[in-house]
């Protein structure tokens, strides 16, 4: 079986200035990393677009996924194939790879098979930089703080009420929690901290959420990093360090060009997660691609209860977009799983089992009409699903009253996706009002977590604990009560347990901890056991990666 790095290097991608050029820019728009990768300057929004009609964005999204995922980026990019092989403008917007799962055990995310974004492998792990440039400004925020608490703490800093943690782009387990200025006095005050993954990063968050570099600076001025023995709030400005983390960020606030297998123009820009963060590419990377082409396709990550929620609560709220059609991706291996199949079963031809697991479809589907947006159902098929398993998932959307697609993107790339193009394009003429949130800002901080926990989930209550409440209680205090909710929550299931398969009902969500993130301009509410730092598997994928020659081997 050819895997995808084999396919991805056995293509033959086009030069980029020419996928450029069919997105209308010039070479002084792009700033070349290579042949086959340009980072795009944002003043190109400042221009009139050249487009002839309404551009269009499409979010696409899946239901509660296997470890494995359920293909959303795959998805994504065979849509945007198969929207330009019947002759339309489309651009995709994804977000980047992250080293930790690259190297753990979910792999990249520059899709798969046929349905590829290129250069797949300096994408899945450095690219053009963003990620370390993110971290570095991080870090460096980190390093400024500890050192004013050296030379004297003239902000009178309380080293027990420091926010501000480091961070670092991989799965360690080993950095999650550790003391800093051990060695003697010259090495530091010795204090308790700990490391997020980068992609968990504040810094990664308001990159994405921020309209432009103006923005940028007003979101890193307000960074809340720590509190002085006082009470009051310490910020990123009052330690002067937001200048400098814009002069590390500088070039990571530049989308990045690059293409599909078939040469269809991407835009792969930010990449928090979904599961600890709000898991969508950054604003000026979908504003770009609704500004160049007809059709932007986007992806939130995970299920449609983390991404996708906050993909309209936060980022479309915040930036004033809207989207023209839904997809939600399946899987029947996925429909399996949470029908009560082994994982290592999913496989097998199992028509009942994916009957079993049509709930969470039913309850995902549910979840987007509570934005008042209807969905289209693209099943995602696997040479191993069979033509009676896939009628069981056609039949439960013909109930549901809900476009569907059968794609095979993966094996046939945009001819694949014709289907799922095609009624995306007629679902998007028929699209009605603009999404409507699931909670208000201006409401009390626990009504719009029990808002969501409710509608997303199918949660009977939230449970604060006694940490949870001294957080709101600060909150309230100071004056953070306006800002949307993060909810950071297990992807492998709608419930905070990763154990509740299917549509569970009668539980309570548990939220042990709010984190008030300023600069991105949402709350993190962290429930059950969820972490902020992943950790390896016990057979990583980076046993398998290996450097052939100048080839990288083993990446997928």
């Amino acid at each position: 079986m050819t895997t995808d790095i084999e396919i991805a290097r056995a293509a033959s991608p086009r030069p980029i200035q020419d996928v450029a050029a069919d997105l209308g820019l010039t070479p002084e728009d792009c700033r070349p990393y290579g042949r086959d990768i340009a980072k795009l300057d944002p003043a190109i929004l400042a221009r009139p677009s050249k487009r002839s009609g309404k551009s269009r964005l499409v979010l696409v999204s899946a239901i509660t996924p296997t470890p494995a995922g359920e293909g959303k980026t795959t998805t994504s990019i065979g849509l945007a194939q198969g929207l330009a092989r019947i002759g339309e403008s489309a651009c995709l917007a994804l977000r980047e790879p992250s080293l930790g799962p690259a190297f753990g055990m979910k792999g990249g995310a520059t899709g798969g098979g046929r349905s590829q974004v290129l250069p797949m492998d300096r994408i899945n792990l450095h690219f053009t930089g963003d990620f370390h440039a993110i971290t570095s400004a991080h870090n460096l925020l980190a390093a400024l703080l500890d050192n004013h608490i050296y030379f004297g703490n003239e902000l009178r800093i309380d080293p027990r009420r420091i926010l501000w943690r480091r961070v670092i782009d991989m799965n360690d387990r080993a950095l999650r929690n550790v003391i800093v200025g051990l060695g003697g006095h010259k090495q530091g005050v010795p204090r308790e901290t700990g490391f997020d993954i980068t992609a968990a990063s504040e810094v990664m968050a308001m990159l994405c959420l921020a309209e432009n570099e103006e923005d940028l600076r007003a979101r890193a001025d307000r960074l809340l990093v720590a509190f002085d023995y006082e009470g009051e709030p310490v910020t990123a400005k009052k330690l002067k360090g937001s200048g400098a983390m814009l002069a590390l960020l500088r070039d990571a606030l530049w989308p990045n060009l690059v293409q599909t297998l078939e040469g269809t123009p991407a835009l792969v820009h930010g990449g928090p997660f979904a599961n600890i963060a709000h898991g969508c590419n950054s604003v000026i990377a979908t504003r770009m691609a609704l500004h160049l082409a007809d059709w932007a396709i986007t992806e939130a990550g995970f299920g449609f209860d983390l991404g996708a929620e906050k993909f309209f609560d936060i980022k479309c709220r915040g930036a004033g977009l809207d989207t023209d059609a839904v997809v939600l991706v399946a899987t029947c291996r996925a429909l399996k799983l949470h029908g009560g199949a082994a994982l290592g079963d999913i496989a097998s031809p199992n028509a009942d089992g994916v009957a079993a697991g049509l709930p969470n479809l039913d309850k995902h589907v549910e979840n987007i009409q509570h934005f008042g947006e209807p969905p289209i159902v693209a099943l995602n098929r696997f040479a191993s699903d069979t033509d009676a398993e896939v009628e069981v998932v056609r039949k439960r959307c013909g109930e549901l009253n809900v476009p569907f697609a059968v794609t095979d993107h993966h094996a046939r790339g945009g001819e694949g996706a014709e289907e799922l193009a095609r009624a995306v394009i007629e679902h998007a003429d028929e699209r009605g009002e603009r999404f409507v949130p699931l909670y208000d800002v201006d409401e009390p901080v626990p009504d719009k977590i029990l808002a969501v926990a409710r509608k997303m989930y199918g949660a009977r209550d939230v449970v604060f604990t006694k940490a949870a409440e001294q957080d709101l209680a600060a909150i309230r205090r100071l004056g953070y009560e306006g800002l949307p909710v993060c909810i950071a929550k297990t992807p492998a299931s709608l419930s905070d347990d990763p154990k509740l398969r299917g549509r569970p009902d009668e539980f309570d969500v548990t939220v042990r901890a709010i984190q008030i993130n300023a600069g991105a301009g949402f709350l993190v509410v962290l429930t059950g056991d969820i972490l902020r730092m992943p950790g390896l598997p016990r057979k990583p994928l980076a046993e398998s990666i290996d450097l052939d020659g100048h080839d990288i081997v083993g990446l997928r």
